[in-house]
C-alpha cells in the first residue's frame, strides 16, 4: 500500500486523549471561538499550561486560531472534528456525576445541544424523525447491509447501526423548507447538504451538513431556540415548542 494514502490516526488520537485537551475540544464543539483564558477555565488548568495543550491541538489540525488585534481565538478546525467527537462519544463510557451542577448540565446536554452548528440531543433526533415523517427527507439504502430503509425509518430512520443509509431532500421537502424560510438552493456548496451524525446519547441520527446548520440557524432566528447557561446547551422556547409541533409535528413527549 502506498504510504501516502495512510493517515496518522495515532497522532490525532493522542492529541484528543489527554483529559484537559478533550475538555477544550468539547467546549468548542458547539461552534464559535474562545480565547485561551476561557479554554483554560473549561479544562481546569492554568493560563500558562493551556498554551501547550492548544499547541498540541493545533499541530494535530484539530483547532484553528484567529487573530483579532492582540487577541487569539480558537475554534474547531472543521465540522468533521465535531462529527468525530460525537462518534467517539458513542463508544466512550459516561463520566461520573459528582455534583448537582454536573447532573443538571448532563441532563440539559441530553435534552438539546449543538453539535458544532446543528441541533443534537433528544430534540435534534425528534426533528430528524419529524422531517422523515413529513416526507421532507427520505432514507435511501446506499450499501449492501441487510434490511431496508423502511425498516430503519420505522423509528425515524435513525438506528445507530444504519451506517449504509443516506438521506435525500425530497421535492416536497424543498417546498416545505422554503415556506419555513430555509432556501435549500442557497446552501453553501463547500459541504454536503444532507448528512447525519449518530447521536451519542440517543443512538439515533440527527441532521447535520449544510441543511442541518441552516435549519438550526432558522430556529434561532425565530427564537424557537435559545442558548443555555452551559456551553453547547440550547433550550426550546414556548414559541418553539408550539412552532415545531405545528410546522413539523414534533410532539412534547419526543423532547422531554
Amino acid at each position: 500500500m502506498d504510504a501516502r494514502t495512510e493517515t496518522d490516526v495515532a497522532h490525532v488520537a493522542a492529541a484528543i486523549g489527554d483529559p484537559s485537551r478533550a475538555k477544550v475540544l468539547l467546549a468548542l464543539a458547539g461552534g464559535g471561538a474562545l480565547p485561551a483564558s476561557a479554554l483554560a477555565a473549561e479544562a481546569g488548568v492554568s493560563n500558562s499550561t493551556i498554551s501547550g495543550h492548544l499547541a498540541r491541538l493545533l499541530d494535530a489540525r484539530l483547532l484553528t486560531v484567529e487573530l483579532d488585534g492582540r487577541h487569539r481565538y480558537y475554534r474547531l478546525a472543521t465540522t468533521d472534528v465535531a462529527r468525530a467527537l460525537e462518534q467517539l462519544a458513542l463508544i466512550a463510557r459516561p463520566l461520573p456525576v459528582r455534583s448537582l451542577n454536573a447532573d443538571t448540565r448532563a441532563k440539559a446536554l441530553l435534552r438539546a445541544r449543538l453539535c458544532y452548528d446543528h441541533l443534537a440531543g433528544r430534540l435534534g433526533v425528534a426533528v430528524m424523525s419529524a422531517l422523515q415523517e413529513r416526507e421532507i427527507l427520505a432514507a435511501e439504502r446506499t450499501g449492501s447491509g441487510g434490511g431496508s430503509p423502511d425498516a430503519d425509518a420505522g423509528s425515524g430512520g435513525t438506528g445507530a447501526g444504519s451506517l449504509d443509509v443516506a438521506y435525500v431532500l425530497t421535492p416536497h421537502g424543498r417546498q416545505e423548507l422554503a415556506a419555513f424560510g430555509v432556501d435549500t438552493d442557497r446552501l453553501p456548496r463547500r459541504r454536503a447538504s444532507v448528512r447525519y451524525c449518530v447521536d451519542w446519547a440517543e443512538q439515533r441520527h440527527h441532521l447535520a451538513g449544510a441543511l442541518g446548520a441552516a435549519l438550526t440557524a432558522r430556529l434561532f432566528d425565530l427564537e424557537w431556540l435559545r442558548h443555555g447557561k452551559y456551553r453547547r446547551v440550547v433550550h426550546l422556547t414556548d414559541a418553539g415548542r408550539e412552532g415545531l409541533a405545528t410546522t413539523f409535528g414534533v410532539r412534547d413527549d419526543q423532547v422531554e
